[in-house]
């Protein structure tokens, strides 16, 4: 049976939500969430990160795994010796795709390793998406320039998912995709500050251009869907 996630938990939210009679206003007093990130939510469109699902949760005053469950009747058993792990950092942090990134289902599970002397660096967006949904409140105009780096940043996936996200942003009104380089690596040795993205080579334009074009259908999609 195949399973839409996104589906499964925007039903899930929905129906919590009724079920304590709650508006989408009301549900976003008590979660801290956005009425417009709640209202998609609910819709299925968007992929909600776990930070967001812990704050529907607690709002509603339920368990987390009542948000996410299913009425999947087939399993799938996944041996960590079947995954060819992604290592980073010298080993020190290893990444194992258990269900990678699946398009009609819009969703991925990893199993992460952290060794004690490895590290991961990454900040949550909640200020990032609260800010652009004020600007789009306050009809302010908006530029996005997004910078693509290879390896990091260039996912065709996750470029397209953020053309989805752009699309819902009525405010938006140019793009640029801007592609990385190494100008600053003679900066660092100058300053004896080691450069993070020694080994990462400049993307090319024309592969900036094809990315800033899939990004662009993102937005086509989701302004079609939603018209």
């Amino acid at each position: 049976m195949d399973i839409n996630i996104n589906l499964e938990v925007g039903r899930n939210i929905k129906r919590l939500r009724e079920e304590k009679k709650l508006t989408l206003d009301g549900a976003a007093g008590v979660t801290g969430v956005s009425r417009s990130m709640l209202a998609q939510i609910e819709k299925g469109d968007v992929n909600p990160t776990i930070s967001v699902l812990w704050k529907i949760a607690n709002g509603y005053k339920v368990s987390f795994s009542s948000l996410i469950e299913t009425s999947m009747e087939e399993m799938t058993v996944v041996r960590e010796q079947d995954i060819l792990p992604i290592r980073e950092d010298g080993g020190g942090y290893v990444n194992y795709p258990i269900f990678p990134f699946d398009d009609r289902k819009m969703f991925e599970t990893y199993r992460i390793v952290i060794e004690p002397e490895g590290k991961l660096c990454a900040q949550p967006q909640d200020n990032i998406l609260a800010f652009a949904a004020y600007l789009e409140k306050k009809q302010i105009p908006v530029w996005i320039r997004h910078v693509v780096v290879p390896g990091i940043t260039d996912r065709e996936e996750y470029l397209y998912r953020l053309g989805r996200y752009l699309g819902t942003l009525k405010n938006v009104k140019a793009l640029d995709v801007l592609p990385y380089h190494d100008m600053g690596k003679a900066k660092y040795r100058q300053l004896g500050i080691p450069y993070p993205l020694e080994d990462t080579a400049p993307l090319p334009p024309v592969k900036a251009a094809e990315y800033r074009k899939i990004i662009l259908q993102g937005m086509r999609d989701e302004r079609t869907h939603c018209s």
